[in-house]
């Protein structure tokens, strides 16, 4: 406890401490009791003046808050001068009803000292006794109301960039859209392409400062009027105010202009593209989540374009997102009735011309719009989250059929499509073993197909699940090779068994111009070398005339198939088209 200063007549300040100085009037309180608390405490006489201040007053509150009040000093006067303010009034006010009137003791939280420096004190007052003298306490609550202030803060704004958050940004956006001047709004949602391969590759501690980096370059990018917010990962968002849809892509134009050049961070050069959705408010009556919700599939329909684009947002986005959600609620239904079948169609090994295996194709039989093709559901389930459940329906489904044909005496190999995002979920391994647990095939039988593109995305994961199928005996197949332009060293160096070409290159060999042929054949021969080098086998893709049959047999294909060896079919039809092939073969041979 501080020593108490000691009463003097002079007003002097012994030991270096301002002194508790007795004013003319007799306190009520003596002073040692002030002396006593804890809070820094003055006693006021009825007309305001200050009577006594405690010990620790001046190790707490005068310096601190810029409030050096003596003994004889007019409380209020002080206070104000100190700072100006409703809240000060308001105790100002409250105090002077007190001693006039009594009643309930005030209690009032103000911020004293000149702003912006200061404290917050909590400001308790009583009367003494009737004579109306008040016993007026300050308790430093400043680090409880900054707490509160930062926790406020962190509510509101993104903790990395220090940009609005999404939770400020709808705030925001809905405060302009309820604006008096009717002005337009846009809203520019920003998704940096490819940026898990910065983090997979540099770490998230660096991720997180190339994202600094990057609000940086989009707040330099916008007009004063325009607010950058960050909605999370590595999506930002871009309010633009008072702008029509040409100058909102302006905006958009110029925020991808700033990935233009390269951003350095930790040692290295990092080339990024963004992709941007646009959504404008224009004369219509619309909510924040509206807009925030149309730029946002503005912005997939940019990334859907190739990335590293522009969209703007238009009805048809909106028509095309309902119709998927739609399917998407269809198709979860479809699932569970049993609506989806498994069409396969024939592998033919080229060089004994016998059938060796089948790829599965998932259909789905539509109660009103009849059977309907994979492109016309698959990339709803991916993009809704349901193909994992879809791709283990066909992994069950595929078994069986597999394992009954296997019984039959048909040892056909079954190929199934696999999702990228699958491959991504870490659940594919587990899905299989569990696929051929339940119907007891063997895995050598199965055969599991990525496309070329979707190996490129996470080459890594996918060689660490193709060497762990592989182990177990399941064959491993990159399919629509040379319909990408992935990096070779990746493709090849995947722990796969099988290569398929494409059938954009196979249908160009034959039934084109001569120097298209040629060089589509070239392209066929080289993929075929590549896939022997890597002691791969490789399959022709969309085979569909006799003439291109001859062709990728002589070039050196292991495996063809397409329209001209047989269309997909039943699990049912297969045996009996097996059968009808093999006595076609035979009467031929006879």
């Amino acid at each position: 406890m501080p020593t108490p200063a000691v009463p003097v007549e002079d007003g002097g300040r012994p030991g270096g401490h301002r002194s508790r100085r007795r004013h003319p009037a007799t306190p009520a309180l003596p002073g040692s009791v002030l002396d006593a608390l804890p809070a820094p405490t003055a006693l006021l006489d009825t007309d305001g003046t200050v009577l006594l201040l405690n010990a620790a007053w001046a190790d707490q509150l005068a310096e601190g808050a810029g409030l050096p009040l003596e003994v004889g000093d007019d409380y209020a006067e002080a206070v104000l001068t100190a700072r100006d303010d409703d809240d000060v009034r308001q105790l100002i006010e409250g105090l002077g009803a007190l001693i006039e009137h009594g009643g309930a003791p005030v209690s009032v939280d103000v911020a004293l000292g000149a702003a912006p420096v200061g404290r917050w004190v909590h400001v308790q007052a009583a009367r003494v006794d009737e004579s109306g003298q008040l016993v007026v306490t300050h308790t430093d609550i400043t680090a409880s109301v900054e707490a509160v202030r930062d926790s406020a803060r962190r509510a509101l704004y993104d903790h990395l960039t220090d940009l609005p958050n999404r939770v400020h940004l709808q705030e925001l956006v809905e405060a302009e859209l309820g604006g008096a001047d009717g002005g337009s709004v846009a809203v520019l949602v920003l998704d940096v392409d490819e940026f898990k391969a910065v983090n997979d590759t540099l770490g998230h501690d660096t991720g997180d400062l190339l994202l600094r980096q990057v609000a940086a370059r989009l707040a330099r990018a916008t007009r004063e009027r325009d607010t950058v917010g960050r909605l999370g990962g590595d999506e930002f968002v871009v309010l633009g105010r008072d702008v029509d849809a040409e100058e909102a892509v302006q905006l958009a134009q110029r925020c991808r202009a700033v990935f233009a050049d390269p951003f350095s961070v930790a040692g290295a050069t990092v080339p990024l593209t963004v992709s941007v959705g646009v959504a404008v408010s224009g004369g219509e009556r619309r909510t924040a989540t509206d807009l925030i919700r149309d730029a946002d599939l503005a912005k997939y329909a940019a990334k859907a374009a190739g990335r590293d684009t522009v969209t703007l947002f238009s009805g048809e986005l909106r028509a095309a997102a309902q119709r998927r959600l739609h399917v998407t609620t269809e198709l979860r239904d479809a699932i569970a009735a049993g609506q989806l079948v498994v069409h396969y169609q024939p592998l033919l090994h080229l060089r004994t011309r016998t059938v060796t295996g089948v790829e599965a194709l998932v259909r789905w039989q539509h109660p009103e719009r009849g059977l309907l093709p994979p492109a016309e559901f698959v990339p709803v389930a991916e993009a809704s989250g349901l193909v994992d459940e879809l791709t283990r329906w066909v992994l069950a489904t595929v078994s069986r059929d597999a394992a009954e044909w296997d019984a039959m005496g048909l040892p056909l190999t079954a190929a199934v499509n696999i999702s990228a995002t699958h491959m991504g979920s870490g659940t594919l391994v587990s899905d299989v073993t569990a696929a051929l647990a339940s119907s007891g095939l063997r895995p050598e039988r199965l055969v599991l197909e990525l496309t070329e593109t979707s190996v490129a995305e996470d080459p890594e994961r996918a060689a660490e699940q193709f060497a762990e199928l592989r182990v177990s005996g399941i064959e491993v197949s990159i399919d629509d090779f040379g319909s990408g332009f992935s990096c070779l060293g990746q493709i090849v160096s995947m722990p796969a068994g099988i290569l398929k070409i494409d059938k954009s290159l196979v249908q160009g060999i034959a039934g084109s111009g001569h120097k298209q042929a040629s060089q589509s054949a070239a392209a066929v021969e080289t993929v075929v070398s590549l896939a022997k080098a890597c002691g791969m086998r490789s399959v022709a893709e969309g085979v569909e005339t006799p003439e291109q049959l001859a062709t990728v047999a002589a070039l050196g294909c292991t495996y063809a198939q397409g329209f001209v060896i047989a269309r997909p079919m039943p699990a049912e039809d297969l045996p009996r088209w097996l059968g009808a092939r093999s006595r076609r073969r035979a009467a031929l041979a006879g």
